[in-house]
């Protein structure tokens, strides 16, 4: 363990801890701290990790191109492993041409954010600067993507520093409103949605995660609801705008989720599992619509109005690029969809524990809901934090946990085997067990 003097931990009540556990190297799918403990990493180093840790093909080439060049800028300068993955992932994304580089999610939806404005103002339609999204959805932590992904127990503190938007009900289908069925709470969302966008001709985009809410819960789309966005969107010259940062690349069991959801976007902005979870790098990726909107004379002002010192750094880069090599090799999204199944068999187990609500799953993601009373479903309480009580309990089962709110988040690395897999299973239900909560009447 580490004395946390120094360091202030992302998203944590500092006074709850005394010290960290220190990860001095990783194994495979295992995290080892500097005691030898070994941890399953139960939530791929928040969502990013592919191949698990010390994965040979990728450190080999952050070695590689660090001899050769560490980073230069794309100021007026290009480097030959961005211009390679830019090509892969226009590639590999239907209907993207163009890719700008970003150091992580939030700047990756800032971006996006921005090209969705500034396009309008190009194009000279004036005053079509709105926003439009789906409630608890999330894009970061940045002032704009705070804006447009609202999370209000993330983000209540900061709400008087945020810019309005539009925000539509997404039908989870575990809390719809009584005297709705699932199909019908749908459809009334979607009208909504189709209502005001035909309405209210301010709207610039429409902004939203592709596939799944993630750090909202959990909450998977029913079948044709993105599509069906993407179409109200085309319909009533609303961009659409997707965030993939967390869905791409697999986790929901598609290399590029919205092809599975039969929705081409005008811009899509993907991260984490870019470069297999070993750096940080993010892609906003857009159309030649959007892309040839911002072209003309200099003294036109019509370029976008955005940079970053390490955009498109090289190392990142290359090591982007042997991670999509990896995915064709080990055919790794065919892996996923057989890897998946076995969350599903773990269903019952789950929801037969006395503290669990509700089981949402897609691809190599669960999120398991954890209430006090079933009927009621009231959120589970607790003085010290829940995410804290679920390290704990997780770490003396061997495996690393990470909760948001009162969801138990399952995010393991992509290619985690199916022993490991279901290891990390049986682990995370003995951890739900040994949970002591009240039950509310």
């Amino acid at each position: 363990m580490r004395e946390s003097s120094s360091v202030w931990h992302p998203n944590t009540q500092m006074s709850e801890w005394k010290d960290f556990p220190e990860i001095v190297r990783g194994n495979g799918v295992y995290l080892i701290d500097n005691e030898g403990k070994k941890m399953i990493d139960g939530v791929s180093s928040m969502w990013c990790n592919v191949w698990g840790h010390s994965k040979k093909e990728l450190i080999n080439a952050i070695i590689t191109q660090t001899k050769k060049i560490q980073h230069s800028p794309m100021f007026n300068l290009t480097n030959e492993p961005s211009e390679k993955l830019a090509k892969k992932l226009v590639k590999i994304a239907p209907g993207m041409n163009h890719v700008f580089y970003s150091d992580n999610g939030s700047s990756a939806m800032e971006i996006a954010i921005k090209i969705s404005i500034q396009y309008w103002i190009n194009k000279k339609i004036k005053n079509k600067n709105k926003i439009a999204t789906l409630v608890n959805g999330y894009h970061g932590d940045t002032i704009g993507s705070m804006s447009v992904g609202y999370v209000p127990e993330f983000f209540s503190k900061f709400k008087s520093q945020l810019f309005s938007s539009i925000r539509f009900s997404v039908p989870n289908t575990y809390r719809i409103p009584r005297k709705y069925s699932e199909k019908e709470y749908e459809q009334k969302c979607l009208e909504k949605i189709e209502k005001k966008l035909s309405e209210d001709e301010k709207i610039a985009a429409f902004i939203m995660e592709s596939g799944a809410q993630v750090a909202g819960g959990v909450i998977i789309y029913p079948t044709g609801f993105q599509e069906r966005i993407s179409k109200i969107c085309k319909k009533n010259g609303v961009l659409f705008v997707l965030d993939e940062i967390a869905t791409g690349f697999g986790r929901l069991g598609s290399m590029v989720e919205y092809t599975n959801q039969k929705s081409i976007p005008d811009i899509v902005s993907f991260g984490k599992m870019m470069t297999g979870g070993y750096l940080t790098m993010a892609a906003t990726l857009t159309s030649n619509k959007i892309y040839d909107a911002f072209l003309g004379e200099f003294n036109e002002r019509k370029h976008l109005f955005h940079g970053h010192t390490y955009t498109g750094n090289p190392i990142a880069a290359s090591v982007a690029n042997k991670n999509l090599e990896l995915y064709e090799k080990y055919k790794l999204i065919s892996k996923i969809k057989k890897t998946s199944e076995i969350f599903q068999k773990y269903y019952d187990e789950f929801m037969k524990l006395d503290f669990v609500g509700d089981v949402r799953h897609k691809g190599m993601l669960m999120g398991i809901e954890l209430v006090s009373n079933k009927k009621k479903k009231s959120p589970v309480t607790s003085k010290t934090s829940i995410n804290k009580l679920f390290f704990e309990e997780g770490r003396r089962n061997g495996i690393y946990l990470r909760t948001l709110g009162n969801i138990v988040m399952i995010v393991p690395p992509l290619a985690i085997s199916e022993n490991d897999l279901t290891a990390l299973l049986d682990r995370a239900v003995d951890t739900i067990k040994n949970v002591k909560f009240k039950k509310s009447m």
